[in-house]
């Protein structure tokens, strides 16, 4: 059969705007594609939960493809263990208390998991803005989004908008969606100065364990997940070690499937 050209671009045009309509109206809009939120999509994918994750880059899967300074190697503890097993996520004993996971493998697998939940994700799209209702008590309800490409050049072009019932921010270290609720809405975030802290340095074993800790809803509407929650909150970075992270995501979408399906 010789394929048509035509047909090759209808097909792309027709199955990516199918998609993106039906995430116009969603349950919880992830932003950032790094391995806690791909963990929350996944799980909330599996619970019938309508989610879609929105990554500025070209490759979701965030800090994990290169392992520790491009060494395509992560660490796991075995707190975290379980869920590497859950998702089919292969591993190596290094020491007591200390594994080894194949950087690539880990980060491929969390986004195929993520998409085959039935979680949306669109790449190569960023959030430059939320949208909010009510004057007194504000709630974020959806995400302004624009073409990472546009926002690049500086193309003054309008953006989009989605609506969601939740928000997670899992942008890493620069936590984007809290710090635009907090600049532009004046919102006092759940911190202990209202606003976004900024991380603190590398401690591993305090990083960690913050990272879920801190994993919670810092204004209404919207959660932190991975490193924007210890950005956010000041807790200290981890580097190449990723249990907490995964196990972030977990707990915030376990969180939300309780509150969507009460």
């Amino acid at each position: 059969m010789e394929l048509d050209d035509i047909k090759i671009s209808k097909a792309i045009v027709d199955s990516y705007f199918n998609k993106l309509l039906k995430a116009l109206e969603l349950d919880v809009a992830l932003v950032g594609g790094g391995p806690a939120n791909l963990v929350c999509g996944a799980v909330l994918g599996r619970n019938g939960i309508k989610a879609a994750v929105f990554e500025s880059k070209l490759a979701p899967g965030g800090g994990m493809w290169g392992g520790g300074m491009m060494f395509n190697e992560i660490v796991v503890q075995e707190s975290a263990l379980a869920l590497l097993d859950e998702f089919g996520i292969r591993y190596s004993e290094y020491e007591k208390g200390y594994y080894t996971a194949n950087s690539v493998e880990a980060a491929a697998t969390l986004i195929a998991q993520c998409v085959k939940s039935g979680t949306e994700l669109f790449n190569l799209i960023k959030v430059v803005d939320v949208m909010f209702r009510g004057e007194e008590q504000k709630r974020i309800n959806g995400l302004v989004l624009q073409w990472t490409a546009v926002e690049h050049i500086n193309l003054h072009v309008d953006p989009l908008t989605v609506r969601a019932r939740f928000v997670v921010d899992g942008t890493g270290h620069p936590a984007e969606v809290c710090s635009i609720v907090s600049r532009k809405l004046g919102a006092r975030l759940n911190t202990q100065t209202g606003k976004v802290v900024g991380e603190m340095s590398m401690w591993a074993s305090r990083g960690e364990e913050l990272t879920i800790k801190n994993s919670c809803e810092v204004y209404p509407g919207l959660y932190i997940a991975g490193m924007a929650a210890n950005a956010v909150k000041g807790a200290p970075r981890m580097g190449p070690v990723f249990g907490g992270m995964l196990l972030s995501g977990k707990k915030i979408a376990e969180e939300l499937i309780g509150l969507i399906k009460k």
